[in-house]
């Protein structure tokens, strides 16, 4: 066996380093000669050749040399510092990358790396005087929806679909996990003396992930969500609409972000057929019946169930057999019943939930008020107002549940004053920290 000699006790001029002709596995690693065109689609790495990558249009992935041979060398370098938006991934193409068998992914911005293959086992390993955390971001990056920040919190807003693109996991010295808020759709309001709307399903975890934002009662003990890198779909349910007949009104659709699926709002029951609320996330209210007609159920909340409740049952309506005193119950909310009508007075919503995961306290996900001949139910956390068509009180309209709220849609008040309003659209709002 070859050896090496070095006087290293007492280094003096002349000193030898003597390598046999043996010495076979020590490997002369060349210089890196920079392409100084930057790379703006994904390609195939040569050895010898280093790289700027310019993500600004979208993630690049640079696939390594297929057959390596030890002393091969490729360097990556982030053009712009765009990769912690969109991240560079060095594809391994069959070797392992620092021993193991996987990509390696860059998404921390203005970050570099020199790869040289050793051998079959450790396959290419990262030569540099930094640790690797300076190419992978220890916090979760992501992009999708309206994206804004609070502290060192980033929040993502989506109102209509869209796609939750996570770009860097994390690690557990940084953050792995999110916090999120999932509101669907509220129910369509009754026609005539008909019944309020249910608030769409509201489902939310406890915020200690992300900074101990306020969250509603929902929220207690509930965990944040763990993420890879992907893209998840993001689904945000539109409000129901008004039956313009006696039948129930059209409940609400589903939000959903990841495993998180909150039940549309229950439609409310329409007048004299009496139909019956209908089930959702929080239910539909009772729709007054005529006399002769047994009066059907209330819509129950919950629907289908999961722990904590997504949402409460609407409320009854009270059949007085006359005009003034007909009136229909409140869509059940969030974190309440919705309230039974008394003779004259619609019930009002179910209250909903108040969060301030977007930074701002917001209440969503209460339900839609009862009609009246005499007086209105009011909605509750962005539900509509039921209306009034008595001749005496003419001209109150019944409100629609406020957009991306989830509020379920008030009741009109009247005999054949025709349907109410509609469900309000839902929400889905995604936080983590960011750095």
């Amino acid at each position: 066996m070859s050896k090496i000699e070095v006087n290293a006790i007492e280094p003096q001029c002349g000193t030898t380093l003597t390598i046999g002709a043996s010495d076979t596995n020590i490997a002369g690693i060349g210089t890196v000669n920079w392409d100084t065109t930057a790379k703006t689609a994904g390609f195939t790495a040569v050895s010898g050749r280093g790289y700027f990558v310019n993500t600004t249009s979208g993630a690049i992935t640079v696939t390594l040399p297929a057959t390596p041979s030890s002393g091969n060398i490729v360097s990556v370098s982030d053009y712009n510092g765009t990769a912690s938006t969109n991240a560079i991934t060095i594809a391994r193409n069959g070797s392992n990358i620092n021993g193991d068998a996987s990509d390696y992914v860059i998404t921390k911005a203005d970050s570099a790396i020199t790869f040289v293959y050793v051998d079959g086992t450790v396959g290419w390993t990262g030569v540099q005087t930094s640790s690797t955390l300076d190419n992978q971001n220890p916090f979760i990056a992501a992009t999708g929806g309206t994206e804004t920040e609070c502290g060192d919190y980033k929040i993502h807003t989506f109102t209509g679909p869209g796609t939750f693109t996570v770009t860097s996991a994390g690690t557990p010295a940084g953050a792995t996990t999110v916090d999120y808020l999932v509101v669907a759709g509220g129910g369509g309001g009754g026609f005539g003396f008909g019944a309020g709307g249910g608030g769409g399903g509201y489902r939310e975890s406890s915020g200690t992930a992300s900074g101990c934002y306020t969250v509603s009662p929902l929220g207690a003990c509930v965990s944040a969500l763990p993420v890879t890198i992907q893209g998840y779909p993001i689904t945000v349910g539109a409000g129901g609409a008004a039956s313009p007949t006696n039948a129930t009104s059209c409940s609400g659709n589903n939000s959903v972000f990841s495993t998180i699926t909150s039940t549309g709002g229950g439609g409310g029951g329409g007048f004299d057929a009496g139909a019956a609320g209908g089930p959702g996330g929080s239910g539909g209210a009772r729709g007054v019946s005529n006399p002769s007609t047994p009066s059907p159920g209330i819509g129950l909340g919950n629907t289908p169930p999961v722990s904590p409740p997504q949402g409460n049952d609407g409320g009854t309506s009270f059949n007085a057999g006359t005009v003034p005193g007909n009136s229909g119950g409140g869509g059940g909310g969030a974190t309440a019943v919705g309230t039974n009508a008394t003779s004259g007075n619609g019930g009002s919503g179910g209250a909903g939930g108040t969060s301030s995961i977007n930074g701002t306290p917001t209440q969503r996900g209460g339900g839609g008020g009862g009609g009246s001949g005499t007086t209105i139910g009011t909605g509750s956390s962005g539900g509509g107002n039921g209306g009034n068509q008595n001749p005496a009180n003419p001209n109150i309209a019944a409100t629609a549940g406020t957009a991306n709220t989830g509020g379920g849609g008030g009741s009109q008040g009247g005999a054949s004053s025709g349907a109410g309003a509609a469900g309000g659209s839902g929400i889905v709002i995604i936080r983590y920290k960011y750095q």
